[in-house]
């Protein structure tokens, strides 16, 4: 009787210690991100200068600034570019420079972007689109399925560094649009964050996402 319960006990434990490794297999611990070098960052990004600023502040509404970006978003879309993952006519004249970088050197120019602040823009004072644009932004529409913008990209736009989730305080308008519309089209499909932007993209219509493009290009803290 007493040999028994020995090896019961016995097998009870090797299960449970089994049962727990298995677990333990299935848990995916988050990738540890690694800053880049922003020094070396600026020796390269000559021909992104001519498009997004010396500075990453760009002057045309159509092209995003990258100053101030954090560095994982960054680092991620240069990447998607480089792949051939994301595809923009506003830059196929960098990929084939860009195909020449590692991933080292695209995370330098991630660095060398995101050590500058951020810029702040001015919202078009029109009080229809404001108010449409505050209300989406900050509390979304439940009735059509669009979440708060706040819960992935904060209250005053600075984004999440940590998950790689783009800052947008202050970003160009024509760029803020033609992205919406770049998810809601599923034109722009690059990374798993993609899916989540086109759920929500397909539920706004475009003088929505005019709202929204005009209230996020005056957000700033």
């Amino acid at each position: 009787m007493k040999y028994s319960l020995i090896l019961f006990v016995y097998f009870g434990l090797t299960i449970g210690l089994d049962a727990a490794d298995d677990k333990s297999k299935e848990i995916k611990m988050p990738e540890t991100f690694i800053s880049g070098d922003a020094t070396k960052g600026s020796q390269l990004v000559e021909s992104c200068a001519a498009c997004h600023g010396a500075d990453g502040n760009s002057i045309s509404t159509d092209w995003p600034k990258l100053n101030g970006q954090n560095q994982r978003y960054l680092y991620e879309q240069l990447k998607y570019f480089r792949d051939g993952e994301r595809m923009n006519v506003l830059m196929m004249s960098v990929t084939p420079y860009l195909q020449t970088l590692t991933d080292e050197d695209l995370l330098d120019i991630a660095a060398f972007y995101a050590q500058y602040n951020p810029t702040v823009g001015q919202a078009k004072n029109d009080e229809d689109l404001l108010a449409l644009g505050t209300q989406l932004y900050r509390f979304g529409n439940m009735k059509k399925q669009i979440p708060a913008c706040t819960s992935c990209h904060s209250v005053y736009g600075e984004g999440n560094s940590l998950a790689g989730y783009p800052s947008v305080a202050g970003q160009q308008i024509g760029y803020l649009t033609s992205s919406l519309k770049a998810y809601r089209s599923k034109e722009r499909n690059a990374g798993e964050s993609s899916l989540v932007m086109q759920a929500i993209a397909e539920n706004l219509t475009d003088n929505e996402i005019d709202a929204l493009a005009n209230y996020m290009h005056g957000l700033y803290q």
